[in-house]
């Protein structure tokens, strides 16, 4: 790469450079004390030791990308009746809603032809993300690197109060926190816990188990400093994926017509998804096929990753697949695996360790519009980017993304 596209490509350089000079180990520890003072938690997935910075023009494009991509979706009805057939019977769940409450579009940085960089869709998915941690985690590296008072960590013009204000709203849906929970598989035992508690804190629900939840007629209860309490609304947040995977026994049925309304419906855990990026016509989508539409393997399967369609965290992903790959998958499975044009990653984060790479999720609450709220970062060296997959390096891991003034 020129000297000019170097330039280019890098992060806020001025910002970088400062960071990088004034880094002390000492400062990294009391960043990670901070967080976990915070939360009230051992965060247990590793936090990169710095915050990444992005100019406001680019963290601009991926929000207005993703919106994009989102309405392309969600507008078109023949799309959504594809998606709809495409929901697996034993996880429809009735009630189904006309958008999705929470959605993420996460993106890699490519080098465009100019030398800059430009975004391009690594998944999109209609599930809640972490919410209530993400702008925690923005405060305790702000707090614990002294970071400049005019970098943005919230998107849309939010700040703390609105952005709180607006999470409540989606919510709890205008319930009584005591009506409201958030639900997922054994809570405690989730890499996510720290976003849980927050989402306690911000809202005033409590975090329930779905095996520990019961039916009587049309309504589901929990039980609450030792009263059984109605569920009027659910902030849904346990994985279809981790359901099969657990066998977790459930006292009542997801098919059921039940007298609840949902903070996030689950089926748009199905509706947007990879499922949708065969569908999705952009300038930022890769090229992609379900497995059992793919009409001729592509020559260059070294730049193609293979998916199931509905994992979480990167479980069975093959990253270069061989032709031996594809063939082992039998016939009536290939319809739930995705063979997708890999995303290459620009390393454009300077650090001690080298150039390091960063996928950046937006992520959005629609509810009287689609409002970009919160970057997520996930900073990596390796062929995948979730923190599972980076754990033996330094300066990787999750992060937050700091937007610069234009």
């Amino acid at each position: 790469m020129c000297r000019n596209c170097c330039s280019k490509a890098k992060m806020v350089p001025e910002l970088r450079k400062q960071f990088n000079a004034n880094f002390t180990p000492g400062k990294y520890a009391r960043f990670l004390r901070l967080l976990n003072e915070a939360t009230g938690t051992t965060v247990p997935f590793r936090n990169a030791e710095t915050p990444c910075f992005f100019p406001g023009p680019l963290m601009e494009r991926m929000c207005l990308y993703g919106a994009e991509l989102i309405h392309q979706l969600v507008d078109d009805p023949d799309y959504q009746m594809k998606a709809a057939a495409a929901i697996p019977a034993e996880f429809n769940v009735p009630g189904d809603t006309g958008r999705p409450l929470f959605v993420q579009a996460d993106f890699g940085l490519v080098r465009a032809a100019d030398g800059g960089m430009e975004p391009r869709l690594v998944e999109i998915q209609g599930f809640p993300s972490l919410y209530a941690y993400q702008p925690v985690l923005a405060r305790a590296y702000r707090e614990a690197y002294d970071l400049p008072a005019n970098l943005d960590c919230l998107l849309s013009g939010l700040r703390a109060e609105s952005y709180e204000a607006l999470l409540r709203q989606a919510i709890l849906g205008g319930r009584s926190p005591d009506n409201v929970i958030l639900m997922e598989v054994d809570p405690p035992a989730q890499k996510t816990y720290a976003d849980f508690v927050m989402t306690e804190r911000i809202c005033g629900i409590r975090t329930i188990s779905i095996s520990d939840i019961e039916k009587e007629g049309r309504r589901l209860y929990y039980w609450r400093d030792g009263r059984r309490q109605w569920i009027e609304r659910i902030y849904n947040r346990a994985i279809v994926d981790e359901l099969q995977r657990t066998g977790v026994r459930l006292k009542f049925d997801l098919r059921d017509d039940l007298d609840v309304e949902w903070a996030g419906h689950p089926n748009w855990y199905f509706r947007i998804s990879k499922f949708s990026i065969p569908f999705l016509r952009h300038r930022c989508v890769p090229r992609a096929w379900f497995l059992d539409r793919l009409e001729q393997t592509p020559a260059d399967l070294e730049n193609f990753v293979l998916k199931p369609l509905y994992s979480f965290a990167g479980r069975g992903v093959a990253i270069g697949p061989t032709g031996e790959d594809l063939e082992r998958i039998p016939e009536r499975e290939r319809g739930q695996y995705l063979l997708q044009e890999r995303v290459a990653f620009e390393p454009v984060i300077e650090t001690p360790h080298g150039l390091t790479q960063a996928e950046v999720r937006i992520m959005y609450i629609w509810l009287d519009e689609l409002t970009p709220v919160a970057p997520l970062i996930r900073m990596g060296r390796g062929k995948m980017m979730g923190v599972d997959h980076n754990r033996e390096l330094e300066w990787v891991g999750g992060s937050a993304g700091f937007t610069a003034p234009s």
